[in-house]
């Protein structure tokens, strides 16, 4: 199907993300992960859940943005 866009294998099992407009191919879930998911501003880590967020700034988990001093969390339930 195409051409990954983290890695670049041509693989049959590919699928395509669109994400903000653009539609990108990857031929796993991981590369896609690389990709596109955000990383934690205290530890690093890709954020594949829904995490927490304090304006502009995301973290993979409450523990996270303690220790970055975070304090007026979200995470996007209405």
């Amino acid at each position: 199907m195409g051409t990954c866009h983290q890695c670049g294998n041509d693989y049959d099992k590919s699928f395509e993300v669109t994400m903000a407009g653009k539609t990108y191919v990857f031929d796993s879930f991981e590369c896609a992960i690389h990709a596109l998911a955000p990383s934690c501003a205290h530890c690093g880590c890709r954020v594949i859940g829904h995490g927490v967020e304090q304006g502009e700034t995301i973290y993979c988990c409450a523990h996270c943005a303690a220790h970055e001093g975070a304090t007026d969390l979200t995470d996007r339930v209405p």
